[in-house]
């Protein structure tokens, strides 16, 4: 717990029983450790099978590549998309604490499903014959069900452990910054444990244990999660954030101009109708920005349920400012999502030898994730006090900078990603198409691609986490920070898109086969593909540039 703190009643905190939170003996860095053990065992069961669904599916479904591609996609894009509904569940009417709990049991009830599928083998298809019918139906049950878990814990955990920081003073500004940063690191050490250990068992030993050991590790977070009850503080949920947004540009579109009410009386509104600790939330005055919503407040409203006091009109402000940041971030989820379908089937073509060990292609992530966990405490601990310095920034480095850098990395990632493939294409033609076995090219070509995305994705979600987190109003802070995800979910649902619409578009005008198509990967023209993905990336960058430059902070930090 932070230093100094005063056993006082933290205004909208109440603790695991419904009784105020107190400053002294709620919240602090002790209670989001529990947030951080449990991080590392949820996306330890979750990425365990993500990363390596696309060969059960090939392998023991004996769906098409595309069809096995298309399906992890969707049900990754589901998963994450999801995050939006525990969220909002979260701001609206349970708290962050409740939904981590019905979250976790409902992906346990889906791995359960996945388990009992693997083992017994009359609820798999026959060798050859592509799953159908009830077996079909089995296993997107349980796809979607732990999706539906999935989503839920990751709209409820992050912002479940931002909430335990006092973000009235600068150690917990800075407190809550290193837990962010270590929510990644932990991320990173859950999948670690994922795609080398998890990912051996489902090759060597069994999909049933591999799903096994998910649903047994998602089941032993919830007493882990539970122990930490006591120190927790959990943000009072305060109504439907949606209802609010809708309400507010509902209002402004029908409200008509009042000479009666005046701003004056718009300003009482906001201090009557909010705590004095979230009023000091919106650095924006009103009617500085978007001053069409002023209206809602100030206008005359057609109903009585459409009337808006100042406060509500800068909360949707505020959320209206964030939505093109979030749009910006959609292009690298995109590039992320051929990390778990193309990537791991170029691999699946070469040589993964490392000495008397191979290493099995969906293990690949490997390389970002050890990245990740190195630089993660050199930059909390190195790089970010140095940037403070300079900056006089708590973070050091801002969010909309964090972010930024992820951006270009993937324009990097893309091409390199491109160029590897022309390479491995290249072996291909050279040893022709009868050659039996893996190319004769080591896939650590193929860990660059991994290494430069890895990157890009810790710079970014890390800075959308915290930068959603603390830019959004208090009560819709769970929702907003559901937004990283779901920038994840609309990454891989755009992909899905992009080979439909490149593999449409390229047939129609080579008046045959499309880029991603053919008998089997050698005959893909997957380098194109990489390099339109690394032009859209670049496009997609100054994109970015162009809303950041004018974004203002009102959390009080520097440009």
């Amino acid at each position: 717990m932070e230093e100094g703190a005063e056993a006082e009643a933290s205004v909208g905190y109440v603790d695991w029983r419904g009784k105020p939170a107190l400053g002294g003996k709620h919240g602090g860095m002790l209670a989001a450790s529990f947030v951080l053990v449990v991080e590392i065992m949820e996306n330890m069961a979750y990425l365990a099978n993500a990363s390596n669904l696309v060969t059960y599916l090939a392998g023991f479904m004996h769906f098409s590549l595309s069809r096995s591609a298309t399906t992890v996609t969707n049900f990754m894009g589901t998963a994450f998309l999801l995050a939006l509904l525990g969220g909002f569940l979260s701001d609206a009417f349970f708290t962050a604490y409740h939904i981590y709990l019905i979250s976790a049991l409902l992906e346990f009830l889906g791995l359960v499903i996945l388990t009992v599928q693997a083992k017994i083998g009359s609820l798999k298809p026959p060798p050859g014959e592509e799953a159908a019918g009830g077996k079909a139906a089995i296993l997107f049950a349980g796809l979607y069900l732990t999706a539906l878990g999935v989503g839920g814990i990751k709209g409820s955990l992050a912002p479940h452990g931002g909430e335990q920081f006092d973000e009235s003073t600068a150690s917990g500004h800075k407190a809550r910054s290193t837990f962010f940063n270590y929510f990644i690191f932990c991320l990173a050490s859950g999948g670690l444990l994922a795609v080398t250990f998890v990912v051996w068992v489902e090759d060597n030993k069994g999909w049933q244990w591999g799903f096994g050991i998910s649903t047994l590790t998602i089941l032993l977070s919830i007493p882990v999660f539970l122990a930490g009850s006591p120190l927790y503080r959990n943000k009072v949920p305060t109504g439907s954030p949606i209802t609010t947004i809708a309400k507010v540009l509902l209002a402004a579109i029908s409200s008509r101009r009042s000479n009666f009410q005046s701003a004056r009386n718009a300003v009482i509104d906001l201090e009557q109708s909010s705590p004095a600790k979230e009023s000091k939330e919106s650095e924006v005055r009103p009617g500085e920005e978007l001053k069409w919503l002023n209206r809602a407040a100030e206008g005359r409203p057609l109903h009585g349920a459409l009337s808006c006091t100042a406060h509500e009109v800068e909360d949707v402000k505020v959320v209206l400012k964030l939505l093109p940041i979030f749009l910006s971030t959609i292009m690298l989820s995109c590039c992320l999502a051929q990390l778990s379908t193309f990537s791991v089937q170029q691999a699946a073509t070469m040589d993964t030898r490392v000495g008397a060990l191979t290493v099995p292609p969906a293990s690949l992530p490997i390389f970002p994730v050890i990245f990740i966990m190195a630089l993660v405490p050199l930059y909390d601990h190195a790089i970010v006090p140095l940037a403070r310095r300079a900056t006089g920034s708590d973070t050091g480095i801002t969010h909309l900078q964090r972010i930024g850098m992820g951006l270009a990395l993937s324009v990097v990632a893309m091409a390199v990603a491109a160029a590897v493939e022309t390479k491995r294409k290249r072996v291909a033609r050279r040893v022709g198409e009868g050659f039996k076995g893996p190319l004769p090219i080591t896939f650590f070509w193929v860990a660059f691609q991994y290494l430069f995305l890895g990157s890009a994705d810790l710079f970014t979600l890390a800075g959308l986490l915290e930068f959603f987190f603390s830019e959004a109003p208090a009560r819709m802070r769970s929702l907003a920070t559901s937004l990283s995800w779901a920038s994840l979910a609309m990454g891989y649902y755009l992909s899905s898109a992009l080979v439909s619409v490149v593999n449409r578009a390229t047939s129609s005008s080579s008046g045959g086969k499309g880029w991603l198509s053919g008998g089997s990967l050698n005959r893909y023209q997957l380098e194109r593909f990489y390099w339109l993905m690394c032009v859209l990336s670049a496009l997609n960058l100054a994109n970015f540039v162009f809303w950041a430059t004018r974004y203002r902070y009102r959390s009080g930090q520097k440009q």
